[in-house]
């Protein structure tokens, strides 16, 4: 092996060809590390694309398809009051047949009644219930104009390569199973953010408008009040809620209502993945919405990736 040696006035041909695949090396795992870590992916870029989600959501409600009745609204200092200030149901009017007949929608009701609320259960899927999952991800990425787009950003920033590994990863981050309370694999971050959990004595997650609406139907929900009412004036809109849930008090709830599952699928997707465990800022209708998402740190999927622990709109 010849040595390799440099002088004050330069370098031999050999040491000048390592130092350039040195450079290159350098080069190589920096951008694998901004690949990794979301640095590619610009604020604007964020609200670039989140904007063109909200424009393809054309399975969103109409004011004609949901009505909704805000009623109570009461100051940040008293959310943890637990008084129920609103004599009437949120939701006034909902046009299921509408709505619900959508592809999209039908597979998110599908979900919904597959989990425990309380943590310390563990949660145990059939067959039929994991197809359920794969139909939710193939219905709201692969057919419609919202999840394709999501897909199209990441691959462009070089995410993901094709559609089975985006849809693959988004299962795993979303579906995975994870243990919130007596080692048992309790909780994932679907269940936690859609459907919602009981841990503690009170609500957790829960950040759904659809769940929330079915639940309050079924007169298993009582809306208290709200503490905060995003600036749109048609679906979807964001609201923090206070509310009571079989039992159990959630002090500010926050859902966009409104809203398709495809819609809140892509943006917590595209905040979780763009920046995880931090505030990720949007754009929607022209107006400014943020995302506050949660990695799960105590156990990973695949080469050390984290599953979801929350998602939920952030409200001032």
């Amino acid at each position: 092996m010849h040595a390799v040696s440099c002088t004050p006035s330069g370098c031999s041909e050999p040491a000048m060809h390592l130092y350039l695949l040195l450079s290159l090396c350098v080069s190589l795992l920096a951008q694998t590390h901004s690949s990794t870590s979301g640095t590619d992916i610009s604020d604007s870029d964020i609200k670039t694309v989140s904007e063109l989600l909200y424009k393809l959501d054309v399975n969103k409600a109409s004011s004609a398809e949901l009505v909704i009745d805000r009623q109570a609204l009461i100051p940040d200092s008293e959310t943890g009051l637990e008084k129920d200030l609103s004599p009437r149901t949120l939701f006034k009017f909902v046009d299921e047949e509408s709505l619900f007949s959508k592809p999209t929608f039908s597979a998110l009701l599908a979900l919904l009644d597959n989990y425990h609320r309380q943590t310390g259960q563990t949660e145990n899927f059939s067959e039929a219930q994991v197809s359920e999952q794969d139909r939710f991800l193939h219905e709201v990425i692969s057919k419609t104009d919202v999840g394709r787009e999501l897909y199209f950003f990441f691959r462009n920033k070089g995410r993901y390569s094709s559609e089975a590994e985006f849809i693959q990863d988004l299962k795993m981050m979303w579906f995975g199973l994870y243990s919130r309370s007596s080692n048992k694999m309790d909780s994932s971050g679907f269940e936690h953010i859609f459907a919602g959990e009981i841990k503690g004595g009170k609500v957790s997650g829960f950040h759904n408008w659809i769940r929330f609406y079915l639940q309050e139907k079924e007169e298993s929900l009582n809306y208290y009040s709200h503490s905060f009412d995003g600036p749109w004036t048609t679906f979807p809109d964001v609201m923090g809620m206070q509310f009571e849930w079989g039992g159990y008090f959630k002090q500010v709830g926050s859902s966009i209502i409104g809203s398709s599952p495809e819609f809140d699928f892509a943006l917590y997707s595209l905040c979780y993945i763009s920046r995880p465990g931090k505030r990720c800022h949007l754009s929607v209708g022209g107006k400014a919405m943020s995302i506050q998402t949660y990695t799960w740190d105590n156990s990973s999927y695949g080469n050390g990736k984290k599953y979801i622990g929350s998602a939920y709109p952030a409200t001032p």
